[in-house]
């Protein structure tokens, strides 16, 4: 079975939602993005709502998912270094008056996460006021376990700067963010935003919210205006003010078709780092480096592109890498393994040894890649002209993950689109047979995009 949003092979296929989430916004950390609004005056400031839908692209630093800034401490909901979701609720005074935090951490690249966090103080029961639900269920396990006093106010829904993907200036997040949705003066529980799949109970689904109602300094955001990504959707017009985020970083990629990255935790020793949504990946180091997808792929005909920016010839491969192989041993060498070299020879390797003269790549070109998993063929495409045509892989019933890699301590890199993120500008547009995907070029007849939609039709 494919890998389809998780790290070890063998889990079920996904179950394809009936409500769909058309569009997420991309976050890169080091662009300084954020959304922002200040809504000029005070809404309901003990009883609200938070829901939102994220997937993670960097690990182990301070990112902050929501926030509101005053002169004293800050409200807010974010990660922290250690991976744990800490939700502090303050007051205008500058004072703490309430924490969760998480024991568990969060530490998942490749799969799309649930956050509802309910607030109301005006609640009897003391455990009751601040609520965190993941996926659907409530959170009951925490290292900070503090309640604010009944009644009590804090800062969200105040006429201070609130801020989405940031504090204002630092922490900011990295990954994919989508379905952000505020409802002022109602506490609601999940079923409201999401619901579990019949057929498979332990999988929590998003449904239309667009008939709630968001109350005062509510709102809703959809990201599917990709000319103003802080549209305001809930009727209320609550419209945040995009910051370092453009048409370019709105995404095909969300909680109802997720679709493959680079993963920063299925990588060499020499690990490099990782941008634009695990989309592009630098190598760090004078030696090899490099990393696998997110999804792996047991059966099925599957699409993607990349491009690669080199200064040192010779020093980059991009193909595919049967799971079994050691990553951390020079895996282009290896047996079990076929990777195309695009720099200088133009060769295919195969189980380490190199063959052919296939024509070779420059910066900025599109290179193009049809894996027929079933026959155990792979084409590869130049600019969208075919060079090489069903060539034969080793033998193998093994999962097959996209790998690419790069020789060249911070100045090469090689950028992947599967369809869902491009990191580079596309000129033309193009989508698989089912409608899904953003591409340079048309996937062949019979291949598709690496998302869970087709994984669960094909793979």
């Amino acid at each position: 079975m494919p890998i389809t949003g998780q790290l070890l092979p063998g889990v079920k296929d996904p179950v394809i939602p009936a409500y769909n989430v058309a569009n997420s916004v991309r976050y890169n950390d080091g662009d300084s993005p954020k959304l922002n609004i200040n809504f000029g005056s005070d809404g309901t400031l003990n009883k609200w709502t938070f829901s939102m839908w994220f997937k993670r692209s960097t690990l182990g630093t301070a990112q902050r998912l929501f926030c509101v800034l005053d002169s004293g401490m800050d409200d807010y909901i974010k990660f922290g270094t250690d991976d744990q979701l800490e939700w502090t609720f303050d007051n205008e005074d500058g004072s703490n008056k309430g924490v969760l935090k998480t024991n568990r951490k969060f530490r998942d690249v490749s799969a799309w996460t649930h956050l509802l966090c309910r607030l109301d103080t005006t609640d009897g029961t003391a455990g009751d006021r601040m609520r965190m639900y993941i996926n659907g269920t409530e959170e009951t396990s925490f290292a900070t376990d503090t309640n604010p006093t009944q009644n009590e106010t804090g800062d969200i829904g105040r006429d201070n700067n609130h801020y989405i993907g940031t504090s204002g200036s630092s922490q900011y997040f990295d990954g994919y963010i989508a379905e952000v949705c505020m409802i002022n003066n109602q506490s609601l529980a999940p079923t409201s935003f999401g619901e579990f799949d019949s057929d498979t109970p332990s999988v929590f689904k998003p449904i239309d919210v667009s008939g709630l109602t968001a109350g005062t300094n509510g709102f809703y955001l959809d990201f599917e205006d990709s000319s103003s990504l802080g549209n305001d959707v809930s009727g209320n017009n609550n419209d945040f003010t995009a910051n370092n985020l453009t048409a370019v970083d709105q995404s095909l990629d969300t909680c109802t078709n997720n679709f493959a990255t680079w993963n920063p935790l299925f990588a060499t020793q020499n690990p490099g780092t990782f941008s634009e949504g695990n989309c592009i990946y630098t190598s760090s180091t004078s030696a090899w480096g490099g990393t696998g997808s997110t999804i792996g792929l047991s059966s099925g005909k599957w699409y993607w592109e990349g491009k690669i920016k080199f200064d040192n010839l010779g020093g980059h491969f991009f193909g595919v890498l049967d799971e079994t192989v050691n990553v951390n041993n020079n895996p282009h060498q290896r047996i079990g393994t076929t990777l195309f070299y695009g720099a200088s020879g133009g060769q295919m390797y195969k189980d380490g040894s190199g063959s052919g003269s296939y024509g070779t790549f420059s910066n900025g070109d599109v290179m193009g890649f049809a894996l027929n998993v079933d026959d155990g063929e792979i084409s590869i495409y130049k600019n969208g002209s075919a060079i090489v045509t069903d060539f034969a892989l080793s033998t193998t019933k093994n999962t097959l993950f996209v790998w690419g890699m790069a020789y060249n301590s911070g100045a090469d890199f090689v950028k992947v689109n599967f369809g869902g993120s491009p990191p580079f500008t596309i000129s033309s547009g193009n989508a698989d047979a089912n409608g899904y995907g953003n591409f340079e070029y048309a996937p062949p007849s019979g291949y598709y995009s690496i998302c869970t939609k087709n994984l669960s039709e094909f793979g």
